[in-house]
């Protein structure tokens, strides 16, 4: 019977152990590049099986909010990089979100002031993060505009140009793609944000078209073995709601089957809320079953409040991997505590966004 501390095979990764650090949006890039404490940040964490890093923006267009990450520069490429050597140096393994937030931003951190861009011109009733003067604060997204679709090829590219770019440059073992939590992926696939009446709306399988897409550029830039993509059929995330989730995400799950991916990252529930939401029933066993009826090989990674008891019985379960947020920022050595049944540290909410070292490299580990 697996462990939660045993090895695995995640598609060409070979991981020391099923705990995953979830990837954790800390807004301390300013001009889109990963600073120096970065590297400290993840070698700090580099215990884990596999570490998936914050949000990282794929295009200037992908960008929403302040001071994230990006992949589409020589200078965030080359902060990239030694983020990856300072991880490979304490043998362990990094691949890095690709993500193009679609309608979750605003016209301030958009080229040239623009609108954001969206499968339809529904603005999202949710926040975004901008940054004035050192300070975060909360705003409205702003209204987007509805992607043509002469644009959306060049979306498709822009993914596999920044996973190539991540592989082959920035040094990363593989890419995850944010297909989840109200992103651009997202808000394709789910009909309370897709009104689309052309190829890439109504049906399931042309809502799923630019997620496929993209995910099939991708495999074909680096290869399915380094390939990710997180999923999350019903958190409320960002106003992300669709009228039928399960066969929707059962359709996906089986055309994902096909590509043979490392791994499929699976949000349960609401993220970073309850695992089960009242007015969203979702049956995952069915979801992970019909993937591999599909012959989907991929790890099953699983994601949303897991502890070490509920974590030791996912594997057990049959899952392959498990992620951990939030335990994460304020415990580098989160796995040591596991294993030794450790307390936590706990974490500092007023530093999880902006700022320094503060909250970000001062967690302390165990002695």
């Amino acid at each position: 019977m697996s462990s939660l501390f045993d090895s695995v095979q995640a598609g060409d990764l070979n991981l020391a152990n099923r705990i995953v650090m979830a990837p954790l949006t800390r807004n301390r890039s300013p001009n889109a590049i990963p600073p120096d404490i970065a590297t400290t940040y993840y070698a700090q964490r580099a215990s884990a099986g596999l570490l998936i890093t914050e949000a990282t923006a794929i295009s200037h267009q992908g960008q929403g909010y302040s001071d994230v990450p990006g992949l589409y520069g020589t200078e965030q490429l080359d902060a990239w990089k030694r983020v990856t050597d300072a991880v490979h140096a304490k043998d362990g393994k990094i691949v890095v979100q690709l993500w193009h937030v679609g309608r979750v931003s605003h016209t301030e951190l958009q080229p040239d002031g623009g609108k954001p861009v969206a499968p339809s011109a529904i603005t999202a009733k949710t926040k975004t993060v901008l940054i004035k003067d050192g300070v975060p604060g909360f705003v409205d997204t702003s209204e987007p505009r509805a992607l043509d679709a002469g644009e959306i090829p060049g979306i498709v590219h822009a993914f596999a140009v920044a996973a190539r770019s991540a592989v082959e440059t920035a040094g990363f073992d593989g890419v995850e793609l944010h297909g989840a939590n109200g992103y651009l992926l997202d808000q394709f696939l789910k009909d309370g944000s897709n009104k689309r009446t052309d190829d890439y709306g109504g049906t399931i399988e042309n809502r799923a078209r630019l997620l496929l897409e993209a995910t099939r550029a991708v495999v074909d830039a680096v290869g399915g073995g380094k390939t990710g993509i997180r999923l999350s059929p019903v958190t409320p995330a960002n106003d992300a709601h669709d009228s039928n989730p399960q066969p929707l995400f059962t359709y996906v799950v089986k055309q994902l089957a096909q590509l043979n991916l490392a791994y499929i990252h699976i949000i349960e529930g609401a993220t970073g809320g309850p695992r089960e939401i009242a007015d969203r029933p979702f049956d995952y066993e069915a979801l992970k079953a019909a993937y591999r009826e599909a012959g989907g090989k991929a790890a099953w990674m699983v994601n949303n409040g897991y502890d070490r008891p509920l974590a030791e019985e996912a594997v057990k379960e049959g899952d392959d991997l498990v992620a951990f947020g939030k335990p994460f920022i304020s415990n580098p050595d989160l796995v040591r505590r596991l294993r030794e049944n450790a307390p936590l540290n706990e974490i500092d909410k007023a530093t999880m966004y902006g700022g320094g070292a503060k909250g970000y490299t001062d967690y302390p580990a165990l002695a």
